[in-house]
């Protein structure tokens, strides 16, 4: 499997950590929640806490602050078919497939729900062809961006059971509206989560051969699932919302299943961690990025594509990946073999080992820094 598009999108609008610091003053929110909550929510906004801006779909932050089933319902609606969207006819533009040349396409999301489901939607959009196989993820949270993939690389792999030889190319996408998800109590993990999470999308076009200038090919893939930590990083409905639950447990759980995953993928493929040359890592924050750096015994500026995302976008969930996949090709990191891996909820962590070509001379299409605007 080669992964020949990828395609970001992004709201328009972007809020920097005093922005956010201010409209939370602003609001009736700061004096319902207790002093404590307060105090997290100053010192999240107010240290170097890796983030310095988000983008949100959010006409005015005071919006973010008009929490209710509806009116979070109506957002996810308006912006994530959108959002997905976007996202995909950049990563059909980069990959030089048209829309009709696609056989199937996944979708992955946490942050809400819509039935007939979103895939539809950018079918729709796209003009997909009618027998187009559609599949809709969700429950995956920040992690789902790999397994997206992998059901993409089932697809693509011909089946001896069937007339079919299978799909030739495969659109995934992930997109998360974490401000439709928007929830605040007096519990310092949802203050926290209010403060990380940004609105996004990625896509990326999967084929069976390579069609772009530069090609990245799929080695090999691992996943980790463990039940018993499940409560460390998940959502709950409370009053017909999504209350995401994040504990401190969550970079050094990161971290341990991240290093297992890469062990075991190296491992079967006779590599070494140095054998590495570029890292395309989920970061759940910037403790995240500080524990898998000290896990991987890594040089401090190895995890920087995933840095410099972070500090610009936030934490955006499962679309994360894509936004660091992209960086680093439009930064041409030198080819070989490059690592991607995304963990959440669950607790799970994936990974993904990939030989990238050296840079072609032809510079690869992206969007640079202003990703897509809706």
């Amino acid at each position: 499997m080669y992964l020949n598009g990828i395609g970001t999108a992004n709201p328009p609008r972007r809020y920097t950590k005093f922005d956010c610091l201010s409209a939370f003053q602003n609001s009736e929110w700061y004096v319902r929640l207790d002093a404590r909550a307060r105090f997290v929510a100053h010192t999240v906004l107010q240290r170097d806490n890796g983030i310095e801006a988000r983008r949100l779909a959010l006409d005015s932050l005071s919006d973010a602050f008009v929490i209710d089933p509806d009116t979070l319902s109506e957002r996810f609606l308006t912006y994530a078919p959108a959002l997905a969207i976007a996202a995909a006819t950049s990563a059909l533009r980069n990959a030089g497939i048209a829309p009709a040349d696609i056989d199937a396409i996944v979708v992955s999301t946490c942050t809400g729900y819509v039935c007939p489901a979103l895939s539809g939607y950018v079918i729709q959009a796209l003009g997909l062809r009618a027998d187009t196989q559609a599949f809709d993820l969700v429950g995956q949270g920040c992690a789902a961006a790999l397994p997206n993939m992998q059901l993409g690389h089932a697809l693509l792999r011909p089946s001896s059971s069937t007339l079919s030889d299978g799909c030739k190319h495969v659109l995934s996408v992930c997109v998360e509206v974490s401000s439709a998800a928007m929830y605040l109590d007096d519990d310092p993990g949802v203050i926290i989560s209010a403060c990380l999470f940004g609105d996004g999308a990625g896509a990326a076009v999967l084929s069976r051969q390579p069609t772009g200038s530069r090609q990245i090919e799929w080695i090999d893939s691992v996943s980790l699932i463990d039940p018993s930590e499940r409560k460390a990083l998940m959502f709950e409905q409370r009053k017909g919302m999504l209350r995401n639950v994040l504990t401190r447990a969550v970079p050094s759980l990161a971290a341990q299943y991240a290093r297992r995953v890469l062990d075991t993928s190296l491992n079967r493929g006779g590599l070494r961690p140095s054998d590495v040359v570029t890292w395309i890592m989920h970061a759940g924050g910037r403790d995240v990025l500080l524990a898998l750096e000290r896990e991987f015994e890594l040089q401090p500026r190895a995890l920087h594509y995933s840095a410099a995302i972070l500090r610009e976008y936030g934490n955006m969930s499962s679309a994360f990946v894509y936004f660091v996949l992209q960086e680093a090709l439009a930064d041409h990191a030198p080819g070989g073999y490059w690592w991607l891996s995304s963990f959440g909820a669950g607790f799970s962590c994936h990974g993904a080992l990939l030989r990238v070509a050296p840079k072609a001379d032809v510079p690869l299409p992206n969007d640079g820094h202003l990703r897509a605007p809706l």
